[in-house]
């Protein structure tokens, strides 16, 4: 069967996205045994992450810095809480507004997890400069003007 300039389109090995998705998958499927010793999942890691960094913002703000809606996230801030490694309020400035702010559970947690990036990493089958070169690249994908910096 002759593949055609549109038909050849819809081969597999011609999707941008399928190594994306598989290679997202390979990355989390590295982190979930570190993780699992946490009692986090990769998505409530990625939170903890961004708390780690910045304590006590808003949702919104961990929405957009996370890449991911309210819908996605509330649930998962309700586990955290529930977990006792964070706390939700309303801003008392705005009452529309709720902040997340961690715990000192929460925080202690940080430095459980701190060899967890460089245990990924050595997993992964790249050099320096190309994982710097797709991590550029990954970035531009989502439009992050700041690259995650």
């Amino acid at each position: 069967m002759e593949q055609t300039g549109q038909t050849e389109a819809l081969l597999l090995k011609n999707q941008l996205c399928f190594p994306l998705y598989a290679a997202a998958r390979r990355v989390v499927g590295e982190y979930t045994p570190h993780l699992k010793a946490l009692g986090l999942t990769y998505t409530q890691y990625i939170v903890m992450l961004v708390l780690w960094e910045e304590d006590d913002v808003s949702v919104g703000h961990l929405c957009s810095r996370l890449h991911l809606d309210s819908g996605t996230l509330t649930p998962l801030l309700k586990k955290l809480q529930e977990a006792g490694l964070l706390l939700r309020r309303r801003n008392p400035q705005d009452e529309r507004v709720v902040q997340v702010l961690l715990t000192e559970k929460g925080r202690a947690l940080r430095q459980m997890a701190v060899g967890i990036p460089q245990r990924v990493g050595a997993c992964m089958n790249l050099q320096r400069e190309e994982a710097e070169k797709l991590y550029t690249l990954l970035y531009r994908i989502l439009g992050d003007r700041e690259s995650g910096e």
